[in-house]
């Protein structure tokens, strides 16, 4: 494989000799944090929701961050003589700077009450950072010319998801703008009874007992073999992208492209399956199958027959879908099929791994 190297940023190449730039970093702010929570050991629990040992740059500010998440996991106060001692037990206290450095520290702290702001810098240039190794390590996958374009391009994918997904943070929210913001949807819903609240399923019964489908709901679809689960599947997607001009993901691990659409013209225009199969239409359904053909292809429905899809290629794709087109509804077909995107001996864990990143992605979309 060939050895290469980025070019240095164009800030860097002046000519002047000087080296190339260093990584994205800012000590000030790292040490801003640490000093903040020694002065303040409250803040830890602000900054602490978004930011992690590995978001420092400085080793030994990343030791200093991990001995005070071990002193909150032992339910121990985060001072400079707690902190000392934690380092010390680790070996790590020299190798840091002594008490000297966490005196340094305290001292230097511009105001702990702005300790989530330089976090926030601290987190930035982390991401920044893992945006750099992923875009190397994207580099060599595009140098490996004996592996397929396919896997490279999961691959490179899977590198910038990976930094993405650690973006993905909810703040806890105070009762009194959940209250708010579920009044205001309360409000709309009765000055509009007549609406469906999801997305319709086109089963007059189903949308009233349901409101239609939920955002954000993983709806697991269960029954004997051969007893229409995938034929319901279809149909509501069908009606929601037909009837009610949704955007549809569709997704089938067990039947190709071709044959959802068979399956999907033969809803819609009566025809026996077997029959459009065989091309064996009689001359007064060819401008019904027709006029299917027409109907059907002004809807937003998305088909994917990718064999055995792990839940991440999956994502990656609803993903970029969503942010191109906006999706309302993703239907898989079926679960039992996906395999994980790691090794897992075991297929119950395994379903379970894979059904909470379909709940993850319900969430996050």
């Amino acid at each position: 494989m060939t050895e290469f190297q980025f070019p240095p940023p164009p800030e860097s190449q002046s000519g002047d000799g000087r080296t190339p730039q260093q990584m994205p970093h800012d000590r000030q702010a790292e040490e801003a944090v640490l000093g903040s929570v020694l002065v303040n050991p409250e803040v830890y629990y602000d900054v602490a929701q978004f930011l992690t040992a590995d978001d420092f740059f400085l080793h030994r500010n990343r030791w200093i961050w991990e001995a005070y998440t071990s002193l909150q996991e032992q339910r121990l106060p985060v001072d400079i003589l707690t902190v000392s001692e934690e380092l010390g037990r680790q070996s790590r206290l020299d190798e840091i700077g002594g008490p000297a450095y966490l005196t340094t520290l305290i001292n230097n702290v511009p105001s702990s009450l702005h300790a989530e702001a330089y976090a926030r810098v601290v987190e930035e240039t982390a991401t920044r950072r893992r945006l750099l190794a992923a875009a190397n390590q994207i580099a060599r996958f595009a140098y490996q010319t004996a592996t397929s374009i396919e896997d490279v391009v999961n691959e490179s994918e899977k590198s910038i998801f990976g930094v993405s997904e650690r973006r993905l943070t909810h703040q806890l929210q105070p009762i009194k703008r959940v209250l708010s913001e579920y009044y205001d949807r309360i409000d709309y819903l009765a000055r509009h009874q007549d609406e469906t609240i999801g997305v319709p399923t086109g089963f007059i019964d189903l949308d009233r007992l349901l409101g239609g489908l939920q955002s954000s709901d993983l709806l697991i679809i269960a029954g004997r073999p051969g007893q229409g689960k995938s034929g319901f599947c279809l149909s509501v997607a069908k009606n929601a992208a037909q009837i009610y001009k949704r955007h549809v993901a569709l997704f089938s691990l067990e039947m190709s492209n071709e044959q959802l659409v068979q399956r999907l013209l033969s809803q819609e225009t009566g025809i026996d399956s077997q029959r459009l199969r065989m091309a064996t239409l009689r001359d007064d359904e060819w401008p019904v199958f027709t006029q299917a053909v027409s109907s059907m292809g002004e809807t937003q429905i998305y088909l994917d027959d990718t064999p055995a899809i792990t839940p991440l290629q999956l994502r990656t794709k609803c993903r970029r879908l969503h942010m191109e087109v906006g999706l309302d509804l993703i239907v898989v077909d079926y679960l039992q099929l996906m395999t994980g995107d790691t090794r897992i001996d075991n297929r119950v864990q395994e379903v379970s791994y894979i059904s909470r990143n379909l709940k993850a992605l319900a969430r996050e979309l």
